[in-house]
């Protein structure tokens, strides 16, 4: 469930990526991908390496991978800069 939980809010960080120009490596899918798995290596990361079950699920859970879909969304950009593409 925590795996769902961070996938879901990664997916959640993306839509707010129509709130800026769309400068990221692959375009929207490309955005879409840095920001799934960048939420869900953060979170699994934040949790100590370990995927909570239904019964250790908070709201604490999902928020931590908020930094994760940023982090992810700013590598998306960056890699459309150091490429030079736009």
């Amino acid at each position: 469930m925590g795996l769902l939980a961070w996938a879901l809010m990664g997916i959640a960080i993306w839509h707010f990526a129509i709130f800026i120009p769309d400068r990221f490596w692959a375009g929207v899918i490309g955005s879409f991908l840095f920001a799934l798995f960048g939420a869900v290596i953060v979170g699994f990361v934040a949790a100590g390496f370990d995927i909570p079950g239904q019964d250790a699920i908070e709201v604490a859970t999902a928020l931590e991978a908020i930094p994760g879909a940023l982090i992810g969304l700013g590598l998306a950009g960056l890699a459309v800069r150091r490429s030079g593409r736009r």
